[in-house]
């Protein structure tokens, strides 16, 4: 989740021309890909005297097809900030390495070019100043800190790398930092050491192959807590401020039963631990894989980050674990996530309070569409603008329509058989469609193609009449007509309660009943459908 405290980050949109040009941009990037990273090895030195990072990357590739150049993203130097590379070296003396370097975009070439499916390994020795990605400031107590936030594309102000979520890569980072400093990372932590000089090297290192948007170091002054209700063999711990230790170590403490509850539902915790961290994020909470970075006023003593810290472990499973191909589809991971913490809150909290949350975001949805034409699956929107309810409250609405159309227990293997037919690698909204059509057996591209790559929700007027104990509706569908299910509860005199579904696939449908004795009637009483609704 990406969040401003208890607010999602909503922009302005860009203009149709810088739109086309982000997206011809985006394509021709992604077609231009001959390689395929597997693995990244940063070397990375922090000071106190300044705010330059000195790098060393060691990054193993193997050839998509054969190629004699390539293509990294890594900041260029503008107004004092930015990467400068000072040399590029080949393992083995596998040749000449020539590299220029300018609007971040750092071109290498090779005397010896690479042969279809061949390995290789590079060493670029770079330093600079971070412009972004890496988060070099002070935190509220006024304490120097370091936290990377790389999503969604911004890894490369501080890392070469490529910096799109379609190539996953296992990674290490070995931090050397003053050693008043903990530094915590992705993975596990091989080494730990004093150097001399008031310096200490510490290396993490991450088996799991994942995107660049969840690879994070955080440097700070920590106090370090693990839970005792951990799950076996992941140690689920707090990394907070110093001052903040007590309210930390408390607000913090449901993680481990968030993350129980997820390892039973969807399938086993992919990582070897997982660390919350008080930091110094842009966003609410970042969902970086083991090493979830918080926002630094997550931190209060009094608790109510539980659905932050829920959001931010889903993501664990969807969104690090199974990622989406590009951010076109992000409700892959962000309305999953936001699904799941209502599947989670169900769990902990009942019925009703899973309702309440649907019907707030549904509320959310309400709002956004009134002002917004595009559809969930966007590709004209800027991946900040992204970060709006289409992409985390609809495509949360979207699983719970998909939810009910299939049924329970169909909806929770299709998300078991997504899950793991994808971890470890990226899907599209097509390839989720395929998933679900299979486990159902139904055709579904119907609903897909109604609800992800259509704008807008179903604008209904509903006029109803009781005549003794003749009962009429009429559903009317303003604007763009949708195809669904509608529940509808007629509540007799006496407290009994007759539902039925009615099936809406027309502009306009009338529906007539004999029902004896009814008071009132309920359009979706159990909140089954995302649409807005007026009524006469």
């Amino acid at each position: 989740m990406r969040r401003a405290g208890n607010k999602f980050i909503i922009f302005k949109p860009m203009r149709i021309v810088l739109l086309f040009l982000f997206v011809s941009f985006f394509l021709f990037s992604e077609a231009q890909k001959n390689f395929d990273v597997l693995h990244y090895n940063f070397n990375i030195e922090l000071s106190d005297k300044s705010d330059t990072i000195k790098g060393k990357a060691v990054i193993r590739l193997r050839a998509i097809e054969a190629f004699s150049s390539l293509n990294l993203d890594l900041s260029s130097e503008k107004n004092g900030k930015g990467m400068q590379v000072q040399n590029i070296t080949q393992q083995n003396n596998s040749g000449k390495t020539g590299f220029s370097f300018s609007n971040d975009k750092l071109s290498i070439t090779f005397d010896n070019p690479l042969k279809k499916g061949e390995e290789r390994e590079l060493t670029i020795f770079y330093s600079g100043v971070p412009a972004d990605g890496l988060i070099i400031s002070k935190n509220k107590y006024g304490d120097r800190t370091f936290f990377s936030d790389n999503w969604p594309d911004r890894a490369h102000f501080w890392i070469p790398c490529y910096d799109l979520p379609n190539d996953k890569a296992s990674f290490e980072f070995s931090v050397t930092a003053p050693s008043q400093y903990k530094v915590i990372s992705n993975g596990v932590k091989v080494e730990e050491k004093n150097l001399v000089d008031g310096k200490k090297l510490t290396h993490w290192k991450e088996d799991v192959s994942l995107p660049t948007k969840v690879m994070v170091i955080g440097v700070a002054k920590f106090a370090v807590k693990t839970f005792d209700d951990s799950p076996p063999n992941i140690p689920v711990s707090a990394w907070v401020y110093q001052q903040d230790s007590t309210k930390g170590f408390h607000d913090y403490a449901p993680a481990p039963e968030i993350l129980k509850f997820f390892s039973n539902y969807i399938a086993p915790y992919p990582y070897e631990k997982l660390a919350n961290v008080q930091s110094k994020t842009i966003f609410g909470g970042m969902e970086n894989a083991s090493a979830i970075f918080y926002f630094e006023n997550s931190v209060t003593g009094k608790g109510g980050v539980e659905d932050l810290l829920a959001h931010e472990i889903a993501h664990q499973w969807f969104g690090d674990m199974a990622s989406e191909k590009s951010f076109t589809h992000l409700w892959l991971s962000e309305g999953f996530a936001t699904y799941f913490t209502d599947i989670y809150w169900q769990y902990k909290y009942g019925d009703q309070a899973f309702k309440k949350r649907l019907q707030k975001e549904r509320n959310e949805v309400i709002d956004f569409v009134k002002t917004n034409d595009h559809p969930v699956v966007d590709s004209l929107s800027s991946y900040m603008d992204l970060l709006n309810a289409n992409s985390y409250q609809k495509g949360a609405w979207v699983l719970h329509m998909l939810r009910n159309e299939v049924g329970d227990s169909v909806f929770h293997k299709i998300i078991q058989t997504y899950y793991n037919q994808y971890k470890g690698s990226n899907a599209d909204t097509r390839d989720f469609e395929a998933i679900a059509e299979k486990v159902s057996g139904e055709n579904l591209k119907w609903f897909f193609d109604q609800w992800l790559y259509r704008p807008g929700i179903p604008q209904l007027n509903i006029e109803r009449s009781i005549d003794n104990d003749d009962v009429k509706l009429r559903i009317t569908q303003q604007g763009v007509k949708f195809d669904f299910p509608l529940e509808v509860a007629f509540v007799r005199a006496d407290g009994s309660i007759l539902k039925q579904t009615i099936t809406v696939s027309d502009q306009m449908v009338e529906f007539k009943i004999k029902v004896s004795d009814v008071k009132s009637v309920v359009i979706d009483p159990d909140i089954k459908l995302l649409y807005s609704q007026g009524e006469r």
